[in-house]
């Protein structure tokens, strides 16, 4: 399949990414499993060659812990003096952030991103000097181990039984322009830690028997390579979306399943997880939401219930907003590399699939290179669902379509008497109309209702229903082709306006929330921010809790309800435990009259966030509820950035090696 132009989106952020890059200094990581595979080696040979290019190169503080291979490569370039402090008759040496913003060379070398300054410096620790020359424009060289990286900590200390309390955060691991993985087998390195080219034998035979284990080694090398992967595959990505590249990369298997309305997509989830698991691959969900104009709330909510079933089953779940459900679905998995999708086949009359065709049939034919699995209802499966809410007829549409068919007649009459001929269309404008309202229904019924007026009481013969005059029914035949040509146009485009006033909607609201966060300080103020913010969007009573001496309490609320009582609060407290959506219009506790949100940063839970909607028992559309969970990963984020930036450090005493 040839490449298509991007999208203009696609090319506004690539524009925007060249401008931050040019403003902003160039990140490079040097990554590895532990302590001794090479990283500060590697990045002193990278700068000695920068430096024969004639590339101003610094070193702003690396540790060589007696390493004679170190120091030898250290005395062949340009170091930066390290400022002397003295902390509680201790004395200490650190890396002078000043100094270095005042050489402002072109690339500096930071050894250990993770290290904790000492006090009283500006930043309590070393990723927050490295962000400081980023965003002055210098490029920065540093080295870490993959323990400290901080949404990895609680699986680190699974593995070595150890709390690692030094850790850098995600967003400046995604900051990387560049990473590289430093690789070293555990027989390899073992060997080095015998030799005494990692530690003094003093050192090195306590880490053997804490930390330099091989078990241990290769659960944090396969975290290493792990985080190597889902960077690079980030990187593929980024590459296919910029240069419009439609056709599947099938680098790894990768499935989407496509959830519905409907209480089948059950056995669809549960099939993909399990193929999933088989193929140890990742697996998407997603639905989309067309603005039907009268979907029911039942239905609704269905798709909410099947998205939180995916989502528990360990899913990335999606909704997207479209007209044209295949077509959504075939972009998206282009998009984001998928090679299987799971689709549900109904089995019904071929007559249905003859005139109204099938979703499974369009995404076969658009599926290209992508496989594309067909799961149906096994038999004896029960095929009726629960008792649903019945849609209801727009009856007062179809009144109006008699209404406007009878208006073009009567102004039709009225042509035909003084220009001596009638005008058939009057009755496409008629149809135009009645379709601007969004209903197949009418619109069908003022075509027929047209065709039958037009031939009724403008050919002859006159006022009767007469078939025998072949040209003329040929007449009414196109007449009718046009005003179903004409409708369904007319609708499908007005749907597509309304998707895409939703999507803009949705994505306005990020950005002001975003700007409003971003101009606010203190948790308090974030809370009180975005707890109206989201009462006002969701049209809700909404409070904000926080994890505080061993107990949830309010912290900000929107409404009248300034307590919880007992039930409220072991709900909030088993949300908050489990890190789970409950509540209202979910599996759990589905009797609440509200739906209880956690509140989750890249390490673990700080609170949640209680909503009720002012109308009792109302649940939240998919599109609501993507965009309220999108607004409180934005609080989150905010209130983890703010608490990073308050908390002051002291310097450890005892470290991870």
């Amino acid at each position: 399949m040839p490449k298509q132009r991007p999208s203009p989106e696609t090319l506004l952020k690539r524009v925007q990414a060249e401008e931050h890059h040019q403003m902003h200094g160039k990140l490079k990581i040097y990554l590895g499993a532990a302590p001794g595979v090479g990283k500060t080696y590697a990045m002193l040979e990278e700068a000695l060659i920068k430096r024969k290019q004639g590339i101003d190169v610094i070193v702003g503080v690396v540790e060589s812990h007696g390493r004679q291979e170190i120091e030898s490569l250290l005395s062949n370039l340009e170091i930066l003096p390290r400022q002397n402090l003295e902390y509680r008759g201790q004395k200490l040496t650190e890396f002078d952030l000043d100094a270095a913003l005042k050489r402002h060379p072109s690339i500096i070398l930071i050894d250990e991103m993770a290290h904790t300054n000492a006090p009283n410096l500006r930043h309590g620790k070393r990723w927050q000097d490295i962000k400081e020359l980023l965003d002055r424009g210098i490029d920065v060289y540093t080295t870490l181990n993959v323990q400290h990286i901080d949404s990895l900590n609680y699986a680190v200390q699974q593995i070595l039984h150890i709390e690692v309390k030094e850790t850098v955060p995600d967003f400046m691991l995604e900051r990387g322009d560049i990473i590289e993985l430093i690789d070293l087998p555990p027989e390899d390195l073992l060997k080095r830690l015998q030799e005494g080219k990692i530690y003094i034998p003093e050192q090195a035979s306590l880490a053997v028997e804490h930390f330099f284990r091989k078990g241990n080694l290769s659960a944090l090398r396969e975290l290493a390579l792990r985080i190597t992967a889902e960077r690079v595959e980030a990187q593929v990505l980024s590459y296919r979306q910029d240069l419009g590249i439609k056709h599947v990369w099938p680098t790894k298997e990768k499935l989407l399943v496509c959830v519905s309305t409907k209480y089948k997509s059950t056995r669809l989830i549960r099939t993909t997880r399990r193929m999933a698991s088989r193929l140890k691959a990742e697996w998407l969900a997603v639905y989309v939401d067309t603005p039907e104009l009268r979907i029911s709330e039942e239905k609704r909510n269905g798709a909410i219930r099947n998205l939180r079933l995916a989502e528990r089953l360990g899913a990335a779940t999606t909704i997207l907003i479209g007209a044209d459900v295949g077509k959504e679905i075939m972009d998206f998995a282009r998009e984001h590399n998928v090679t299987r999708i799971i689709i549900g086949k109904e089995i019904r009359a071929r007559w249905r699939d003859i005139f109204f065709g099938s979703l499974a049939d369009k995404i076969i034919r658009q599926s290209g290179e992508i496989d594309v699995y067909l799961i149906t209802n096994e038999f004896g499966e029960i095929k009726t669902p629960a008792p649903t809410q019945a849609k209801k007829i727009p009856w007062s549409i179809y009144g109006f379509s008699i209404l406007i068919v009878t208006a073009a007649t009567l102004l039709d009459y009225f042509f035909s008497y003084y220009l001596h001929g009638s005008i058939a269309m009057l009755y496409l404008i008629a149809v135009t109309i009645v379709a601007s309202f969004g209903e197949f229904g009418p619109a069908f019924f003022a075509s027929i209702l047209s065709i039958l007026a037009f031939r009724f009481c403008f050919i002859a013969p006159y006022y009767c229903f007469s078939m025998k005059d072949i040209p003329s029914n040929l007449n009414l035949l196109f007449l009718f082709i046009m005003t179903q040509v004409i409708s369904y146009l007319t609708i499908i485009s007005r749907r597509q306006i309304k998707a895409t006033h939703l999507a803009e909607h949705h994505t306005h609201a990020l950005y002001m929330l975003s700007r409003q966060l971003a101009s606010t300080r203190g948790v308090d103020n974030l809370l009180a921010t975005a707890v109206h913010y989201i009462a006002e969007l969701s049209d809700s009573e909404v409070i904000a809790l926080l994890f505080e001496n061993n107990a949830l309490s309010i912290r900000a609320k929107s409404g009248t309800v300034a307590i919880l009582n007992e039930k409220e609060q072991s709900i909030a407290q088993w949300v908050y435990d489990l890190g789970q959506i409950a509540g209202l219009g979910t599996d759990t506790l589905p009797l609440s009259d509200s739906i209880y949100v956690p509140l989750i940063t890249s390490r673990k839970s700080i609170g949640i966030l209680k909503i009720r909607p002012t109308q009792p028992k109302r649940l939240f559309t998919p599109e609501q509820m993507h965009l309220i969970e999108s607004c409180i990963n934005q609080i989150a984020l905010a209130i983890e950035v703010d608490r990073s930036h308050n908390t002051e450090n002291s310097p450890q005493t005892k470290s991870l090696p």
